[in-house]
């Protein structure tokens, strides 16, 4: 019998995983996921976009517009610092991150921190910002490859029904 046909590639198995993360954002506006992947293929980290541990989802603002400390902003750390900082106590050296949205400016600093070597995005919605142009601008200096996930699918349909496994 031959190998099942139509399985999913890396890129789409660790995005899956990046976009399933962000399903874990309390914010009602942009949920974004990262997946942090060793030169082998493993999963060393995961985050999404959401406040530090300790800081209760319902005691800050999720807004966008307002005075500073009446938005997210301040508050909410980002899917790729959060992978990065929830990563399996392992050097990041030499790993990829796969992530929903193109990392903002600050990110990007923590990404180079980290050693990471390859962004691997879906969406680069705010290219023409001055943050994403301080990214590339950055990920360019210091070596650090970027490249826009390519997929031969549109979506996947999980099912938590027992029936279907």
């Amino acid at each position: 019998m031959p190998k099942r046909e139509g399985y999913i590639s890396w890129d789409e198995y660790f995005m899956g995983v990046a976009l399933l993360s962000a399903k874990r954002s309390k914010d009602p506006n942009t949920q974004v996921g990262a997946c942090i992947v060793n030169d082998k293929n493993k999963i060393v980290g995961a985050g999404y976009n959401g406040l530090p541990t300790g800081c209760h989802d319902d005691d800050f603002p999720w807004d966008k517009q307002g005075e500073f400390l009446d938005t997210k902003y301040p508050f909410v750390c980002h899917a790729e610092l959060n992978a990065i900082l929830n990563n399996i106590g392992m050097d990041l050296r030499g790993c990829r991150i796969y992530t929903a949205l193109f990392p903002c400016n600050e990110c990007t600093k923590a990404i180079i921190q980290a050693g990471i070597c390859e962004v691997v995005f879906l969406s680069d919605k705010y290219e023409h910002t001055p943050s994403a142009q301080a990214s590339r601008m950055m990920f360019e200096k210091a070596g650090v490859t970027c490249r826009k996930v390519v997929s031969n699918i549109d979506s996947i349909h999980l099912s938590f029904n027992e029936q279907d496994v």
